[in-house]
């Protein structure tokens, strides 16, 4: 049995690149200080790349809908890179959802570079936009991307966040796992 792969382009937020709010503001109210960069499925922290056509019959053969819901996956790669052909500095990610422990090897044009949780049926980080679950996970358990290294450490903290937090619709999510790919999308920004 195989993982099912879906691609999607995130624009990136770090000190020198952002979303409509300051990395600094940002690492301040987060509490992850260690943070290089933030890699994330957050829909909010780390948008789209590009605006998908929904008006497009051609388009809506690579959307990937989840629970009856439009998601920011797509099933082919190609359409991606064709959305993100004239955009100089993005996040190309690979990703899985519910993967297995092993990982899917996918190292031969991307790098592993951690596990997220979203809620279902959204697009929220429980890592890294919900301001902490502290009795789930702490900041020193995220990578420099904002991610979860180990699966099995995600695991546990995708269980424990539903348990301790029964009311909180950010707390029930799905695992992904994220690989970035090494070229594409990564021009050094100093040339752009």
């Amino acid at each position: 049995m195989t993982n099912t792969i879906w691609y999607t382009a995130r624009k990136t937020f770090d000190a020198e690149y952002g979303v409509e709010f300051s990395w600094d503001k940002y690492i301040q109210w987060s509490k992850l200080t260690h943070l290089t960069e933030l890699v994330s499925l957050d829909g909010i922290l780390n948008e789209l790349a590009f605006k998908p056509n929904f008006d497009s019959k051609e388009d809506w053969k690579y959307f990937v809908t989840d629970e009856r819901m439009i998601t920011q996956f797509f099933n082919s790669m190609d359409y991606v890179l064709e959305k993100t052909k004239d955009i100089a500095y993005f996040n190309l990610l690979a990703i899985i959802k519910e993967p297995y422990e092993s990982k899917t090897d996918l190292s031969g044009n991307f790098d592993f570079i951690g596990y997220d949780l979203i809620e279902r049926g959204g697009n929220v980080s429980a890592l890294t936009n919900c301001g902490g679950f502290d009795e789930s996970f702490l900041p020193s358990d995220l990578n420099e991307l904002g991610l979860i290294h180990e699966w099995a450490k995600a695991k546990k903290i995708q269980k424990d966040l539903k348990i301790n937090n029964p009311a909180e619709p950010h707390a029930d999510c799905y695992l992904y796992e994220v690989w970035r790919h090494k070229t594409i999308g990564r021009k050094t920004k100093t040339s752009i």
